[in-house]
């Protein structure tokens, strides 16, 4: 049976990454429904304001699902939003068993599992829960800090630099890596630079991907000193766009009230250096590019400590190949 419950949750898993980018600011959601070993109906949370993964997997469903296993990658919820409780949806259809593999923490919509409990229902919590929880590593974080997830992004050399010592920095990377780098763009909510990097390189910050019809990120710029000029590309009408001069404490919270629930930093090394050393970067991903620029170019960031150990330290979680660049996953670590 555990092997069974794994297999099941990580097909519902498979299924939630449907719906990444496209969700915010809730989270990531599939359902399987399992009866006598088969798959009776699956679905995905779509859209903010749609059908919940159970929703939709009752629906392909039907009768089929009376005596079904329930597999969720999320708690069901258990309260009136712009859709009704998951909870009571599941017990309507007669399901006996739900497996979740982690629980929801949100204040008003948790719950689900004691209410199934209280009907009869078998409820397991805990399948797959490592892989759920970094699934919605943007959903529980804003919960539990109260602010954008914010992800920091850095094209560099093999020797630690993002430019050339005259500036230039297009490309460093080649084209298979600055296609991920347009995936990750679509996956959230907001892009940000400072505006160093517009008057530099002029840049859209859209998500230019072949076939890609979701929303476009916020494009956020810092711009302390009012040097972006009206006619930057960033400020051109074929996507949101925001001019802040906060620092980045402000900013997170100026966005957090927008909605914003994730960031992607692609700042030049000042704004790197600003959110870094404000201990405001969650997830760290590095593109790295197999050429050398040598000691006169330019770092990720201007400042940095003085000695070894006041460095800060970070957790490599993945490393993925993307034609001849290396792209490196970390988060905050034990310093």
């Amino acid at each position: 049976m555990a092997g069974d419950d794994e297999r099941w949750m990580r097909r519902a898993l498979a299924l939630a990454e449907r719906g990444r980018g496209t969700t915010s600011p809730n989270p990531l959601a599939g359902c399987v429904l399992v009866r006598e070993r088969t798959v009776v109906g699956e679905g995905f949370h779509a859209v903010a304001g749609g059908p919940h993964a159970e929703v939709e997997a009752l629906d392909t469903a039907g009768e089929l699902a009376a005596g079904a296993t329930a597999y969720v990658t999320l708690e069901p919820c258990d309260h009136h939003g712009r859709t009704g409780p998951c909870s009571q949806a599941l017990l309507d259809a007669g399901v006996s068993r739900v497996v979740a593999a982690i629980a929801d923490p949100h204040p008003q919509a948790g719950g689900g599992a004691d209410r199934l409990r209280a009907r009869g229902v078998d409820v397991e919590v805990g399948v797959c829960a490592d892989a759920a929880a970094r699934q919605n590593e943007v959903f529980l974080h804003g919960l539990a800090h109260a602010r954008p997830f914010v992800i920091l992004k850095a094209a560099m050399s093999i020797d630690g630099r993002i430019a050339a010592p005259d500036g230039t920095s297009q490309w460093l990377t080649g084209e298979a890596a600055r296609a991920r780098a347009h995936a990750l763009r679509a996956e959230v909510d907001a892009v940000l630079v400072g505006s160093g990097t517009v008057l530099a390189d002029d840049p859209l910050l859209t998500v230019r991907l072949p076939g890609h019809d979701g929303p476009q990120p916020l494009r956020v710029v810092l711009d302390r000193r009012g040097r972006v000029p009206a006619v930057a590309r960033v400020l051109d009408g074929t996507a949101p766009s925001l001019v802040l001069d906060t620092d980045p404490a402000g900013t997170c919270k100026a966005l957090w009230d927008r909605d914003v629930r994730s960031v992607l930093v692609e700042g030049g090394a000042q704004v790197a250096a600003a959110f870094l050393d404000a201990g405001l970067v969650d997830k760290l991903v590095v593109h790295l590019a197999p050429l050398m620029l040598g000691s006169r170019a330019r770092p990720l960031v201007e400042s940095g400590p003085s000695t070894l150990t006041e460095a800060s330290r970070w957790t490599l979680a993945d490393v993925d190949h993307a034609g001849d660049d290396v792209i490196l996953t970390y988060y905050p670590g034990e310093a």
